[in-house]
């Protein structure tokens, strides 16, 4: 057995052995599989290393997660960047899709183990780079609703329509669940792009145009306001992106 060792190099070495051999537990014999005893055993530690370097079981499968999610956007060459942020975000959701559905020991780490009030790391900082990409289509003037809310949706259906896929029969899947709810969604969180392509914000309505100088003031970096009218200025600012439609 691997002597116990936890300061410098050493340390992070021995955290990544043992990240290794717990997701080669998952992979191999899945979530339930995934008891510290056992990942000890395969990774030649003492269990009570473990505790010592990830502080408990839930450390450690946040740890695993993080692993399976950054290896998976790594072969994808991550998150695509191009000159359309309405195109890369669509793209972003295919991603989601396809993690969830190839790799769902790890999704579930990831997205569908979620307490009260708390999220992954990985899940924190996969919505963080949404909302990033979410502010980029309200730049662009393209945004019906606030950056929030919008992320939350996409958010919210990516997440719930994986989980239903997942829980279906692999040969009785209908994969174009996901391309019509992606359509949905994306035909009530974005505006389409004019024809003239108009400034941000130029002919648009209150929720896009709110959005658009948000985004807009958010890259212009320091405002001669004090912290309280920032945040007032948001608070508005939002409320005219979330204000309901009229209907008539």
């Amino acid at each position: 057995m691997t002597a116990d060792v936890v300061d410098g190099r050493t340390a992070e070495t021995l955290q990544r052995k043992i990240v290794l051999a717990a997701a080669d537990v998952l992979e191999q014999d899945g979530l339930d599989a995934m008891s510290t005893r056992t990942v000890a055993t395969r990774a030649g530690v003492f269990p009570p290393t473990i505790f010592r370097l990830f502080g408990d079981k839930d450390g450690l499968l946040e740890a695993v997660g993080e692993h399976g999610f950054e290896t998976y956007l790594q072969a994808k060459s991550r998150i695509p960047r191009s000159d359309d942020p309405v195109a890369d975000l669509r793209l972003a959701w295919d991603l989601h899709i396809e993690f969830g559905l190839t790799r769902p020991a790890y999704y579930v780490l990831v997205f569908g183990q979620a307490r009260s009030g708390h999220l992954s790391r990985a899940g924190r900082k996969a919505v963080a780079e949404l909302q990033r990409m979410m502010t980029r289509v309200a730049a662009a003037g393209r945004l019906r609703m606030s950056v929030e809310r919008a992320t939350a949706i996409m958010h919210a259906a990516g997440v719930g329509v994986v989980s239903t896929m997942n829980s279906t029969p692999p040969d009785t899947r209908d994969l174009d669940t996901a391309v019509v709810t992606r359509d949905l969604v994306f035909d009530a969180i974005t505006a389409p792009l004019a024809a003239d392509s108009p400034p941000a914000g130029k002919g648009a309505g209150p929720a896009t145009a709110a959005m658009g100088l948000r985004a807009v003031l958010a890259e212009a970096g320091e405002l001669p306001l004090s912290p309280g009218e920032k945040l007032l200025l948001l608070e508005l600012l939002n409320r005219l992106a979330d204000v309901p439609k009229a209907t008539g």
